[in-house]
């Protein structure tokens, strides 16, 4: 059996739930309150792109300061624990993203949270095989904590219509 390094993990994890929760909010809440196509998808880049970079840099000096702290030695790589939770980010974003740049609104929106939610349980339910509890506990829990947030958007963007 192949070990999972922790922080990798974590970062991985991290990085694809908030990617995913993170640009599904901006998507819904801008799609709600406004049709224009271009402004949601400029603003979906620019929330992926910023966050993404944004989560590197504090998960590279999150970990740094554990490193410091620690009595001993960690068997990770701070770039690389940077890199993972980059392109977990990213990747993940798109997720609501492309049905955005695809499809006309407001199927884009329903298209980009249904997908969202989709890819909310399958991430759980990985991660629950992967550390070995319940998965489907995993995905439900993952869902319900993601979806939470996409309300949020929708809400605040129906709210602000412009």
């Amino acid at each position: 059996m192949v070990k999972i390094n922790e922080a990798y993990l974590r970062s991985g994890l991290f990085g694809l739930q908030d990617g995913i929760v993170s640009t599904t909010g901006v998507v819904a809440g801008i799609s709600a309150g406004i049709e224009d196509k271009t402004v949601i998808v400029m603003a979906a880049f620019v929330a992926v792109m910023v966050e993404a970079s944004s989560m590197a840099a504090g998960q590279y000096t999150s970990e740094q300061a554990a490193h410091q702290l620690a009595a001993e030695p960690h068997q990770d790589n701070l770039v690389v624990g940077a890199f993972i939770m980059f392109a977990s980010y990213f990747l993940a974003g798109m997720v609501p993203v492309i049905p955005t740049i695809i499809l006309t609104q407001p199927l884009a929106r329903y298209v980009s949270i249904g997908g969202a939610f989709v890819a909310l349980f399958v991430v759980g339910y990985v991660k629950g095989k992967l550390v070995n509890h319940s998965a489907m506990r995993s995905a439900t829990e993952l869902l319900v904590i993601g979806g939470m947030a996409t309300v949020i958007g929708l809400v605040v963007g129906s709210i602000f219509k412009v």
